[in-house]
């Protein structure tokens, strides 16, 4: 009967486990809560490794289960808070000393592009995103000695696997091809035995659940959490949820944010711009007008009469524009940009009567000898295409410079 049972509980193991169920455990937790991985939880992870050191140990355990923490502390190796090794020590040592070097052997990124609204973006959300990975067989894994850092995929049963005799070893085969008279040539190809493996594992002693292939597809689903204020573009990584290979570390999924056109808003950094047309008496004559607001919120902007609203006048409103990435309380500005709507024509009857309102014309004095010219409508994009149109129909290309096509210089 043991006295107390922390570093048990911390490990989730039983008093009466064996060492490789301690090692076992030991690994999965400290993948689990490493620095590397879990920034937040380095008091959990130099709690696993002092429980892992205790209980690892044949007399520290002894002392433990007759005694508790407290006669660790009293004992001889214990010496109050300084009696345990540092926990990156410890993990460094389980995982033969390499751990900080073999960290990065890391497997493929995996990079997924999520459409968001606006919306999403000014309220936060949360996506559901399924998706197919590969997972080390347990069956496979269940086999190993646990003294890697690893997950280490057998693909059958122990000593299954062996080299593959058809490439050495190497994955690749090659073939020598006769091309001529004392010509030949050397041809590298992936091994068909292997497929490129350099090892293989016979046919009747491959794991029933992987079939030799030390992987699984499995289904997993992230929740993606699009917090407020997020930008085009930005990443939201899921650290370790990539694809697993034996012995390598699982890469990350990254999830980069895909900002969906929005009919009505268009985002400048903290601020919102969006486009408001008025017709001409609005625009002279005062208005009343209605937002609705990516909230679903309903802002009313007003204009006194006689406050003259001209094309392309710009006004804001303060703290309605998005809200800052990680301060969502703080929001920038939501600008209006004006548009005034002018009549295509007006009617011959009511001229007199917009005259007589409005400003008088200036007077102009124009003299006996001008000459009187039509107006009409300009496009520049049409005009900008006609003229380059009209140099490439005039000049040879620069390969063959003859100077205007059609043209020829005058020869003596």
């Amino acid at each position: 009967m043991v006295k107390e049972m922390k570093f048990y509980d911390l490990l989730g193991v039983k008093p009466n486990c064996t060492n490789d169920e301690l090692k076992k455990a030991y690994r999965k937790l400290a993948l689990k809560y490493h620095p590397d991985k879990n920034p937040n939880e380095g008091e959990k992870f130099k709690l696993i490794s002092q429980a892992y050191e205790v209980l690892s140990n044949p007399d520290k355990r002894k002392i433990y289960d007759d005694g508790g923490e407290q006669a660790l502390k009293e004992g001889p190796s214990g010496g109050g808070p300084g009696g345990f090794s540092s926990p990156m020590d410890i993990f460094d040592m389980f995982f033969g000393g390499g751990g900080r070097g073999r960290r990065e052997r890391k497997g493929k990124d995996v990079v997924h592009q999520m459409a968001v609204t606006l919306e999403e973006l000014y309220n936060g959300s949360v996506r559901k995103l399924a998706l197919q990975k590969n997972v080390v067989c347990d069956s496979c894994e269940a086999n190993n000695s646990i003294s890697s850092l690893f997950y280490e995929g057998l693909g059958g049963k122990k000593g299954a696997v062996e080299r593959c005799p058809n490439c050495r070893g190497s994955g690749m085969q090659v073939r020598i091809q006769q091309i001529g008279p004392g010509m030949v040539q050397q041809i590298q190809s992936v091994c068909g035995e292997c497929q490129g493996q350099g090892e293989r594992i016979n046919a009747k002693d491959r794991c029933k659940v992987c079939l030799g292939k030390k992987v699984v597809r499995e289904r997993k689903v992230l929740e993606v959490h699009v917090d407020k204020g997020m930008v085009d573009g930005q990443k939201i990584t899921f650290s370790g949820e990539g694809d697993q290979e034996p012995g390598l570390e699982p890469g990350d999924i990254i999830i980069v944010l895909d900002e969906k056109e929005h009919p009505v808003f268009k985002r400048s950094a903290d601020n919102l711009v969006m486009r408001m047309e008025l017709s001409l008496v609005e625009a002279l004559c005062g208005f009343n007008r209605s937002i609705r607001t990516l909230d679903e919120r309903d802002l009313v902007i007003s204009a006194l009469p006689g406050q003259v609203f001209k094309q392309g006048d710009l006004k804001c409103i303060l703290n309605e524009g998005m809200p800052q990435y990680r301060n969502p309380f703080e929001k920038g500005r939501l600008i209006i940009q004006f548009s005034v709507e002018f009549p295509r024509q007006l009617s011959q009857d009511i001229i007199p009567q917009l005259e007589s309102l409005l400003p008088p014309r200036p007077e102009i004095i124009v003299s006996d000898q001008a000459e009187e010219a039509v107006l009409m409508d300009f496009n520049p994009e049409f005009e900008a295409r006609r003229q380059r149109d009209q140099r490439e129909a005039y000049y040879e290309d620069d390969d063959n410079p003859q100077g205007p096509r059609g043209v020829q210089c005058a020869t003596q």
